[in-house]
C-alpha cells in the first residue's frame, strides 16, 4: 500500500480506496479520476506543490474543476509570493510522482492548505499516492491528518 494509505491507517482515520485504470494520455489527473470513478468532479481534489518565497515548498489542495490562485496561496501562508514548484523538486520532496502526489504520507511533510470549498462536503477524494488510486475521506479528517489550514485558494475559471 502507499504511504498515504498507511498514514490514514496509523491515524485510524476512516477512508475508502477507489482504483481505476490510469490513462497516460489524460490531460487532467483529477478530472480523469472523476470520470473513471463516476464521481462529481467538484468532490475530486488535486494536490499541487508550490514554492513560497522565503518558506520553501508547500501543498495546496483544490477541486479538480478549479484553478489555483497563487496570490491566495501566498496570502494563506503569509508569504510574499507563491509559484508552482519545479516538478522534479515536488516529486523528490513528496516521494510521489506527478499525478499521484497525495497530501498524506509525504516523504517530507509539507505545510498544507485546503480550499475552503472542501469544508462543505461530506466526503472528498484525493490522490492515494499513485496514479489511478484515490482516497475518499471526510474533509475534517484530512484537515486533521495533514494539519492543514483552510482558505479560499481557487481562481475563477476563464
Amino acid at each position: 500500500m502507499t504511504p498515504a494509505v498507511e498514514a490514514l491507517r496509523r491515524a485510524k482515520i476512516s477512508h475508502e480506496l477507489l482504483s481505476y485504470e490510469h490513462d497516460p494520455t489524460a490531460d487532467s489527473y483529477g478530472l480523469e479520476a472523476a470520470e473513471a470513478l463516476a464521481l462529481d468532479p467538484a468532490v475530486v481534489f488535486k494536490t499541487l506543490v508550490v514554492e513560497l518565497a522565503g518558506f520553501g515548498l508547500a501543498v495546496a489542495v483544490v477541486p479538480a474543476t478549479q484553478r489555483l490562485n497563487l496570490k491566495a496561496v501566498a496570502k494563506a501562508f503569509r508569504a510574499k509570493k507563491a509559484v508552482m514548484a519545479d516538478p522534479l523538486r515536488a516529486e523528490r520532496s513528496t516521494g510521489y510522482v506527478l499525478g499521484g502526489i497525495s497530501p498524506l504520507g509525504q516523504r517530507k511533510r509539507l505545510p498544507t492548505v485546503i480550499d475552503e470549498t472542501a469544508a462543505s462536503l461530506g466526503l472528498m477524494h484525493v490522490s492515494a499516492g499513485r496514479r489511478g488510486l484515490e482516497i475518499a475521506v471526510s474533509p475534517r479528517d484530512l484537515i486533521t491528518a495533514t494539519e492543514a489550514i483552510v482558505a479560499p485558494i481557487t481562481a475563477p475559471n476563464s
